[in-house]
Parts: C-alpha cells; sequence; structure tokens
C-alpha cells in the first residue's frame, strides 16, 4: 500500500482516488476549488441549473467499465437517456438535418440528401467502428510503456492502414467519400471534440462518427453533475480523503540515490517524491507521500509545481506543443421554451475552414461569424430549468488567449466576450426563427478564455487541453510518468490517451496499472461484482 497524492478533483483526479483507493492504497485528493468537478461544475440561478462543461455522453463502455471496476455499474449511479435526435445540424444556406439514434436512420438521411451516401455511410461507420474496437484493444488502456502497444498482432496486421490513416487528413478522408457540405460537416465535426480541426487531424479519427451515427448520443438525468457527485461519493466508499478549497503550491521531492548496473543507470531519476505541500484556510500544510499523481491541468503541474530541473515538459516543450481551442461559454436562462432546437444543436457556417484557422492559424482571432454548438437540457430533463422554460449553455470557439477577456453575469464580461456571446445569439435567433431569443433571457452567464486560466489553470486558456494532432495522439502524447522524479505520474486530459470524458477515466486506469507493474494494452480485468442491493 502506498501514501498517495491526487492533485485535482476534476474528473480524472476522482476516477484515480476511487480506483487507487479501491486497490488498498491510502489516498489523500486536494482540490482548489471549492467544489469538485473541475470541467464539470455546476452554475444555479432563479432555479436554471446548468452543466459548465461536458455535455455529451458517448463511449458508454468505457463508464460502465469504470463503474465495474469501482465495484457497481452505471445504471445503479444514475439514469441515462438515449437522445433522439442525438442533434439536429444547421448548416448556413441549406435544410436542417437531424442526426438520429440508429445507424438505419441515418444512413436513410444520407441518402435523401445525396444519392449513394447512405451506402457510402454504412461502408464509412464499418471502418469507424473497427478503427474504434482497435484503438480501444490497442491504443486507449496503455501507456505505449510495452513492446506489445506498438508489434502487437493486431497492430501488425493493420500496420499499413493505419499508416494510410495517419498520413492524411480526416477532411480529406470524408471529401473522397460524401459531396454535400451538410455530410462533410458531421463527418468532420468530431475533430473539435479532440481539440483540432478536420484538416489537421489523421483520417483516424473517424473512428469518432461509430460513437454518434452508429452507437448513439445519451444524456444523464440530472446533468453531469451527477457523474461527478457519483464519483466522488465512490471515492469515498473506497476510503480516499477529498479536500476542496485546498490549493497545491508545490510537490515535494528528495534526491533520489542511484542504483547499480548500466540499466539503473540509464533509467535513474535524480529525485523522488515526498509529498505536497498546500494552502488552504487555515494556511500551509505537507501531506506525506509515496506516490503524486497530477491530475491538474498538466502545463501547470509541470511548470508551477515542480523546480525546472525536475521538469519533464518544462516551458520550452510547451512552446512547440499545440493547444486546442479556447471558448467563449454561455449560460442563458431562457423564458418560455424554444422548440426549434434539439438536445444539441450545431450550427455551422458555410466556410468553416476560415473559423478554423482563425482559431489554429497565425496570427489568431476571434472568428466572425462563428460556428457555434448549442445545448438545450431541459429538452429532455425538466429539473435543469422553471417549468416552461429552457436552460441553453452555447459554446463559442475562441482562439486559446487568455487575453480574450473574462465573462461575467448579466453582461458584465470583458467586451470581447460578451460581444461573443450577443453575436452566438443573434446567430441562433435568426437560423432557428426565434426573433425574439434575446428579449426573453431572464439569466446570462458568460465564461471566457482567461476564466479557463484563472480558474483551472488551464494552459493558454484552452477549453480542452493538447489538440489532437498526429504529434499530440497516442504514443506521441504526453507520458504519464515524469521521467525526472520517481513516483510522479500524471492523469487527465493532457497526457494519454487525451481529451474528454472517457480519456479522463481511462487515463486514471492507466495510472493504476501502472502502480500495478500491469503493461497490458487493455483495459483491466473488472473484479467479480457482488450482488445488487440497490431497491
Amino acid at each position: 500500500m502506498s501514501r498517495v497524492v491526487v492533485i485535482g478533483g476534476g474528473v480524472s483526479g476522482l476516477a484515480t482516488a476511487g480506483l487507487l483507493a479501491r486497490d488498498g492504497h491510502e489516498v489523500h485528493l486536494l482540490e482548489q476549488g471549492a467544489d469538485l468537478g473541475g470541467r464539470a461544475g455546476l452554475w444555479e440561478r432563479d432555479g436554471f441549473r446548468f452543466d459548465t462543461g461536458p455535455s455529451w455522453w458517448l463511449m458508454p463502455e468505457v463508464f460502465d467499465h469504470f463503474f465495474a471496476m469501482m465495484g457497481t455499474t452505471t445504471a445503479e449511479q444514475l439514469e441515462l437517456v438515449t437522445l433522439d435526435p442525438g442533434y439536429r445540424v444547421w448548416s448556413e444556406g441549406l435544410a436542417t438535418l437531424d442526426v438520429v439514434a440508429d445507424e438505419a436512420g441515418n444512413r436513410a438521411a444520407f441518402e435523401a440528401i445525396e444519392p449513394g451516401a447512405g451506402a457510402a455511410l454504412g461502408d464509412y461507420l464499418t471502418s469507424a467502428r473497427e478503427v474504434y474496437d482497435l484503438a480501444t484493444q490497442q491504443f486507449l488502456y496503455t501507456s505505449f510503456d510495452s513492446a506489445a502497444a506498438y508489434v502487437g498482432r493486431r497492430v501488425l496486421r493493420n500496420g499499413p492502414r493505419l499508416a494510410g490513416l495517419l498520413s492524411r487528413s480526416l477532411e480529406s478522408f470524408v471529401a473522397s467519400r460524401f459531396r454535400d457540405r451538410r455530410l462533410r460537416q458531421v463527418l468532420g465535426y468530431p475533430a473539435v471534440f479532440l481539440g483540432s480541426s478536420p484538416d489537421r487531424a489523421p483520417a483516424m479519427y473517424h473512428l469518432m462518427s461509430h460513437l454518434d451515427l452508429a452507437d448513439g448520443v445519451r444524456y444523464p438525468l440530472g446533468g453531469f453533475r451527477v457523474l461527478v457527485d457519483a464519483m466522488a461519493g465512490l471515492a469515498r466508499d473506497a476510503g480516499a480523503v477529498v479536500g476542496t478549497g485546498c490549493t497545491v503550491t508545490a510537490i515535494e521531492t528528495e534526491t533520489a540515490p542511484r542504483a547499480g548496473g548500466r540499466v539503473a543507470l540509464r533509467r535513474h531519476r535524480p529525485a523522488r517524491v515526498t509529498g505536497v505541500t498546500y494552502r488552504d484556510a487555515d494556511g500551509l500544510h505537507t501531506v506525506d507521500a509515496d506516490v503524486v499523481v497530477g491530475a491538474a491541468d498538466l502545463h501547470h503541474v509541470e511548470t508551477r509545481l515542480l523546480p525546472a530541473d525536475l521538469q519533464t515538459y518544462p516551458e520550452t516543450w510547451w512552446d512547440r506543443a499545440v493547444s486546442g481551442p479556447g471558448a467563449v461559454l454561455v449560460n442563458l436562462g431562457i423564458r418560455g421554451e424554444v422548440p426549434q432546437l434539439a438536445h444539441h444543436s450545431l450550427f455551422f457556417t458555410a466556410d468553416w475552414r476560415t473559423n478554423f484557422d482563425a482559431i489554429f492559424a497565425t496570427p489568431t482571432r476571434v472568428p466572425d461569424p462563428a460556428s457555434i454548438y448549442v445545448c438545450r437540457p431541459s429538452a429532455t430533463d425538466p429539473s435543469v430549468a422553471p417549468a416552461g422554460d429552457d436552460n441553453l449553455f452555447v459554446l463559442v470557439p475562441v482562439p486559446p488567449d487568455p487575453t480574450i477577456g473574462r465573462g461575467g453575469v448579466g453582461g458584465a464580461g470583458d467586451p470581447v466576450v460578451e460581444e461573443v456571446a450577443d453575436r452566438a445569439i443573434a446567430m441562433v435567433a435568426a437560423w432557428a426563427g426565434v426573433p425574439d431569443l434575446a428579449e426573453r433571457v431572464v439569466v446570462r452567464r458568460t465564461v471566457g478564455p482567461g476564466d479557463f486560466e484563472a480558474d483551472l489553470n488551464s494552459w493558454s486558456g484552452g477549453a480542452l487541453g493538447p489538440a489532437h494532432v498526429l504529434k499530440q495522439s497516442a504514443f506521441f502524447r504526453a507520458g504519464n510518468a515524469s521521467r525526472k522524479v520517481e513516483g510522479l505520474y500524471y492523469a487527465g486530459y493532457g497526457t494519454v490517451p487525451g481529451i474528454g470524458l472517457p480519456m479522463c477515466l481511462i487515463s486514471a486506469e492507466l495510472v493504476l496499472k501502472r502502480l500495478r507493474g500491469d503493461r497490458s494494452v487493455g483495459p483491466s480485468t473488472e473484479p467479480v461484482a457482488a450482488p445488487s442491493t440497490r431497491v
């Protein structure tokens, strides 16, 4: 049994704390905020309850596996609803397209727009499923610390195919199969979930389309906060001590003694962890630890909590890295309903390449007009808004630049942030045919890149983390173990396997596998489930 300190109480931190505590370690989690959840937060005002971050429930088998590892099930912890339509697409100048809950329905919708596209989608999704299965079996549940991750039978058998998918962009892969702009945008948009763009993400990520077009989109009743609450409860039940209002100021280390032998000398790390120092309302404290897991922003953990000579990823490394987009988030409480919007709605401009270049090219600028995402959870969940009213969450991708500013309540944010919000509201009103939308706003709150930096220690004020471009995917992504400090590991969106709630859960399991000495490439063996006692 090791003494473990987990830095950060977001989804990856809670998952790490729960898994390690259940495995017999003495775990102490430290979260700087007053509440747990990190990006998966909650904001409430006047009867409206807003999820402040993740809103898509994809890869359900990853959640199922995590809960099984914790000795329970997804169904015992929360109630999922399958959305139908999964989402609605508003493509500038074209008719709307509903992506429904089953593959057959989506093939029919594609065929109705473009003859031959239904069969093409079937082939596309078959490929997506095959690559998704390969990724799950070979590349997601591994720290790439064994030869099996690189040269296993599955990898060798699929080597030429993988090489082809890695050597071209998702945009070109889609464009070679579909002509209609709506269809191309639907199939290219998953790159945004990965903090990238269709022309910058490898075609390997067409696997993402299996998730929404064939497997379906789900939603946890009560909002994503119920996931955070369930994970926190499971971690505490497993014995983890969970503290909020605890800001870690340093990872404490001592010089590590050298072992003999050439191999030992090559692998020697100059220091090992001894604990962390943190500040709370009562002052400074130090917690002793044999293992520290940085589940906060990786840039912050490396460059702010360690001395320069012990940083595996110093500022010079980040100077070469590629950030995912920043975001302006807008929480809107709407008097009356907006039935024109589905639970999820995507608004795509005709020239969305210009959108992405504004965010990722140099110099950056705030896109105008911008493609945006709108979530209306009150379409599914009556608990998130007063009866008869609607809850809207709007996300506008912008450059990862904290100088864009911070948000505020009631229009009190910095000028650029509020202007972006105004334009987004006007776009929804015009495209969806809700001319009085702005006049019906009774609650308004904005969040800008400056908030991501100040409140979440987010590198460059980014909303998602390092983008999944080729050089930051799979074994090219930042590793999850320090090369300079023994006993220091990482979890979360900055390290393997990457961005998104499922990836954060997997990153926690990778730390568990590290401590177990497990170098297998697939999910861990699930414990035998105890009989359910839930009534």
